[in-house]
């Protein structure tokens, strides 16, 4: 068991118990509301008990999005337009979770402290991206994309599509968006877009 700071064994149940109440907070009251008293009677613990594992709430909250988000994986069917597909809806639906007045005021309160700054984007965006970069890999490798495709461009189209919209919640993303993205995006980098619908439609319908 993990020693505290002070040299005590630190109770992995206090952590759980503590990051699910945040997690319940935030979905109830949003980010700016949340306090360490509420959590920590909601948890069952203490003020201290918090202030020893996180100084502060953005730390506290970015420790629970990173639960809520670190399990999300992506499929690896071999057809290039169903992963993409299901892929990015896999990361809508989790950032769906996520209240849109917690993501907002949580990059404002991060902005002004640049190791805090790059925690929020290594927790909250670059899972995401790093998912979907091995899709467009592995399609690259089977040779559905063009050669010489800027890799960092695409993920950036693509990861605007979830990004933008959980950051700001102006509107939802609907599965039927997130497949007019892929196939606008696809329509321009694929080696052969035909090709590609045709293998998403033999394997969604495969012949009796």
């Amino acid at each position: 068991m993990q020693q505290s700071r002070g040299g005590r064994p630190r109770d992995r149940r206090i952590d759980e118990a503590v990051l699910n109440a945040t997690l319940d907070a935030l979905e109830r009251d949003g980010y700016v509301r949340l306090t360490f008293e509420d959590i920590a009677r909601r948890a069952g613990t203490t003020k201290p008990a918090l202030y020893r594992r996180w100084p502060d709430r953005r730390r506290l909250v970015l420790a629970a999005l990173a639960l809520r988000l670190g399990t999300v994986r992506t499929p690896d069917t071999g057809c290039t337009i169903c992963d993409l597909n299901e892929g990015i809806n896999v990361f809508v639906a989790a950032f769906g979770r996520i209240r849109p007045d917690v993501l907002a005021p949580l990059l404002a309160d991060c902005g002004t402290d640049p190791a805090l700054r790059e925690t929020f984007m290594a927790t909250l965006f670059e899972p995401p991206r790093a998912a979907v970069a091995e899709m467009i890999d592995r399609a690259a490798a089977r040779g559905d994309l063009h050669a010489g495709l800027d890799r960092g461009l695409v993920l950036d189209m693509l990861g605007s599509l979830v990004h933008y919209r959980a950051l700001f919640g102006h509107a939802p993303t609907t599965p039927a968006e997130v497949e007019r993205a892929v196939e606008a995006l696809l329509r321009g980098i694929a080696a052969d877009y035909p090709a590609l619908v045709e293998h998403s439609r033999r394997l969604a319908h495969p012949h009796p």
